[in-house]
């Protein structure tokens, strides 16, 4: 098998395994995060409503520039204040998109904890 094909499988794979344990509710919504090899983008969103309550982009005012390769802090403090506007406090962190734990997931992570939201 191809080398790029079987490691395409496997981040699939991954993805669906932290998605299957992953679910967000009304009261306890999840936080998704997506990162491109460009931009940051976080959804706080409602899984038994299929609802996105929150989105923030990178590339949304306030955010610095969007080229920029530093941890997305502008993101992870505007992130909460948008959520509280929505009346969410308390998040479950879910899916990465296959990403682990590390870089601009765990900065921007590390940046909405302290700006007030709740994992």
């Amino acid at each position: 098998m191809n080398k790029l094909v079987h490691k395409l499988q496997n981040r699939v794979l991954r993805k669906n395994r932290v998605r299957a344990k992953v679910t967000g509710t009304a009261e306890r919504p999840r936080l998704s995060v997506y990162v491109s090899n460009r931009h940051v983008t976080a959804q706080i969103i409602d899984d038994t409503n299929h609802k996105t309550l929150v989105m923030f982009d990178r590339r949304q005012k306030g955010c610095g520039r969007y080229h920029d390769r530093t941890p997305p802090r502008g993101l992870a403090a505007n992130l909460p204040k948008k959520a509280k506007a929505a009346k969410v406090r308390i998040v479950v962190f879910g899916p990465r998109q296959s990403r682990i734990y590390h870089g601009r997931v765990q900065a921007l992570a590390d940046a909405a904890r302290n700006a007030g939201l709740e994992f």
